[in-house]
Parts: structure tokens; C-alpha cells; sequence
């Protein structure tokens, strides 16, 4: 019996080192609408979920995200990609933290203190686009830093 277990914790182990990518996770999956993302920071992972996806089309709907901070937000910067075979087709950035000046409730939060954020996000937009693509979303702090960082996997194919 200890040497299935010795066994077992081995392969564990085993398993861990070799796995170098974080799983894909399931935001909602209704109908027509399917979103999925992984983190793309090899060093940590993160929660983010919403109630319904047919919500996401109401353009205001809640989140629930949380992780814990492995570097400080004195300054945050976002980026998002659209990615469409591959391709990046259309790219967003902007300034959510800086001092004197932040959109965001966490902005100044430190390094090990826990971000989590429970609410409404309006995305102000009028339709997600129809089809398979992907949204790649990175945010960094000033000094280059990622302090998040996540692709997500849309299916879309609802009929406006």
C-alpha cells in the first residue's frame, strides 16, 4: 500500500513540473455564446467569471475576478489584441492607473495584497462580432511588468 502511494505522489510531481501551461477555464457557455480563457503569465493563474453570457450583450453586466498581486500597481497600463486566425486585426490601449489619476479601485495596491473586484463592467460596445476568435488582454505596470495577463477564446453565433 506505501509503495502505490510513494507511487501516486510521484507521477504527481512529475506531472506538475512537466505541465508549463495554466488550463483553459470555462467564463460561461450558453446557446450560441462560448468564451474560455487560460493565463498566459507562466507564473500565475487567476479567477475571473461572469453570471450568464447572454448578460454580455445587455453591454453592462457583473464579473467577479481575483488574484493575488506578485508586483505593485503604482501605474497600469492595458493592452488588448483581437486576434482573428491568427492575425492581429485591431489593438486597444490605455492608461487605468497612474498617480493623481486611476479608473480603477485597486489602483496603488501592493505587492502580495489580494485584487478581487465584484461588479458591473460596461464594455461599450453594441454586439460581440460574430465567429471564432481570440482576445488577447495583458496588463503591466510601470515598470513593464505583467500583472495579468490572459488569452481568451470567443465562439460567438448569435443572430443579432
Amino acid at each position: 500500500m506505501k509503495t502505490s502511494n510513494v507511487l501516486v505522489l510521484i507521477l504527481v510531481l512529475l506531472y506538475i513540473n512537466v505541465s508549463t501551461e495554466w488550463p483553459t477555464h470555462t467564463v460561461c457557455k450558453e446557446d450560441n455564446l462560448e468564451i474560455h480563457y487560460k493565463s498566459c503569465d507562466p507564473q500565475q493563474d487567476f479567477a475571473f467569471s461572469i453570471d450568464r453570457c447572454s448578460d454580455i450583450i445587455t453591454h453592462t453586466f457583473n464579473i467577479r475576478a481575483a488574484m493575488v498581486l506578485r508586483h505593485s500597481i503604482k501605474k497600469l497600463y492595458a493592452k488588448v489584441d483581437l486576434i482573428i486566425n491568427g492575425k492581429t486585426i485591431l489593438t486597444y490601449s490605455e492608461t487605468l492607473c497612474e498617480p493623481g489619476h486611476s479608473k480603477l479601485i485597486f489602483c496603488g495596491k501592493k505587492k502580495g495584497e489580494q485584487l478581487y473586484y465584484e461588479g458591473p463592467v460596461t464594455l461599450g460596445i453594441k454586439e460581440i462580432p460574430q465567429g471564432d476568435y481570440t482576445i488577447s488582454a495583458k496588463l503591466t505596470n510601470e515598470d513593464h511588468i505583467a500583472v495579468a495577463c490572459a488569452d481568451f477564446t470567443v465562439k460567438n453565433y448569435l443572430d443579432y
